[in-house]
């Protein structure tokens, strides 16, 4: 799942590249991936511009000059993909969900803009659309926005910038830990709230930290040399204070690289995601601790595969 840096990469390329556009139309394949009235599709999406994209969490907010919002989630397999050239037959991908017969798609070539971001796989770089495709948006000048999703999971809603904080989610998820008011302190307050959970379970609960997920949860916690099954109540302040700058760390240092993924991403300078080629622990079981030299094991945490030094990170201390 695209975790804070690459929604945030996503978010930075699309402002370069879309705002002021005007939406000529769109086009879903699919209502779970789409789930919008038509009376609003046609009255507050079609013909207004981009004015603003955001971030908050995992969840893109693109806002539109009618005071609404596109909410998108990319989910498991979720993506967006910006190019600045005609690649769809407008006749062949119907509203209905059914598919060609004809090969309309053009490939990419050296000459368009292209900017992608998202679960890592071909869709990203190849012709669009293709099979995963479930939502085009037509720009005036004929550029298009894709939203790619294989699994069906994610999901593109338009709603009143107004009522935006109050969906569920944005009520329960915690503070973005880039923020430059969110303290070392703060941070610590709210993480002993779950005081009998292990780190990594309260590092991956959104209501407590918004955005980070199973890489950066890994990184951080190896730059803290905090073992991830250590229970929250058993870490003292200190051990909270180098988490919170370890944490804000790898997240800056993947933005700066353009996201973790390492197959297949282009971000709006053409440039591929690079953060996992300086990744410490994350999926490097079997290589050496790049700080003491043991070996990097694999263990399960919280129901996810955990990357440990298990010499730098030892239970209990």
């Amino acid at each position: 799942m695209p975790e804070l840096p690459e929604v945030e990469t996503v978010k930075r390329g699309l402002n370069k590249l879309i705002i002021g556009k005007v939406i000529a139309s769109v086009r879903a394949d699919n209502p779970k991936s789409f789930p919008n009235a038509e009376h609003d599709v046609r009255n507050f999406l079609i013909g207004s511009h981009v004015t603003e994209v955001r971030r908050r969490a995992k969840v893109l907010l693109i806002d539109l000059s009618t005071n609404y919002t596109l909410v998108i989630h990319l989910k498991m397999t979720g993506q967006l993909v910006f190019v600045n050239k005609n690649l769809v037959d407008s006749k062949s991908y119907m509203v209905d969900g059914e598919r060609p017969t004809t090969n309309y798609q053009i490939p990419p070539t050296a000459n368009e803009v292209r900017y992608g971001g998202g679960h890592p796989t071909d869709s990203l770089i190849g012709s669009l659309p293709d099979k995963s495709t479930r939502v085009i948006f037509q720009f005036s000048d004929d550029s298009h926005l894709f939203f790619n999703d294989q699994r069906k999971f994610g999901w593109v809603r338009l709603m009143p910038t107004a009522e935006v904080p109050n969906i569920d989610f944005m009520k329960r998820v915690g503070p973005e830990p880039l923020e430059a008011d969110f303290t070392a302190t703060e941070f610590a307050t709210r993480f002993k709230r779950r005081a009998k959970t292990s780190i990594k379970a309260a590092l991956l609960d959104q209501s407590v930290v918004a955005g980070v997920g199973n890489i950066y949860a890994d990184e951080a916690l190896w730059g803290a040399k905090i073992h991830p099954a250590t229970k929250v109540g058993d870490l003292p302040n200190s051990k909270f204070h180098l988490l919170y700058s370890e944490l804000r760390s790898v997240l800056n240092l993947s933005i700066e690289k353009g996201g973790s993924t390492n197959r297949n991403y282009v971000n709006a300078e053409g440039k591929k995601g690079s953060y996992m080629e300086f990744a410490r622990v994350f999926r490097r079981e079997g290589l050496d601790c790049p700080r003491c030299g043991t070996e990097i094991i694999k263990i399960r945490v919280a129901g996810r595969g955990t990357h440990i030094c298990p010499a730098c990170q030892q239970l209990g201390k």
